[in-house]
């Protein structure tokens, strides 16, 4: 049986001790199964707290000025097939098409599931 490696440092050499599995490199205790805080933080939930995952349809729920343009995408409007960022630095973590605008990303905080 191999044992998982590390969620902290991705380090390979974890044992087990009891119902705990241990990091000698990191010391980080964890037991079989249990989410990391990194996976945790990488679930993405809209404005309401729904978790959102690739495929979903979401609702703009504020008008949303486009950068380096006039136009404005309106509250109410649907984008279908999302796509979630977990790497997004600048908060932008939903890649998608909105009808009439095209490809953008959206900030999650700014969407509800549909």
């Amino acid at each position: 049986m191999s044992l998982p490696n590390c969620p902290e440092c991705q380090s390979e050499y974890t044992y087990e001790d009891g119902e705990l599995l241990i990091c000698p490199e990191c010391s980080h205790e964890w037991k079989q199964g249990e989410l990391s805080d990194a996976e945790i933080s990488a679930v993405i939930k809209d404005a309401v707290g729904n978790v959102l995952t690739d495929g979903d349809t979401v609702t703009v729920i504020k008008d949303l000025k486009i950068k380096g343009s006039s136009s404005v995408v309106k509250v109410g409007t649907k984008a279908k097939n999302i796509r979630l960022l977990t790497d997004a630095s600048d908060g932008h973590d939903i890649d998608c098409k909105v009808d009439g605008f095209g490809a953008m990303k959206l900030k999650s905080e700014f969407v509800r599931k549909a």
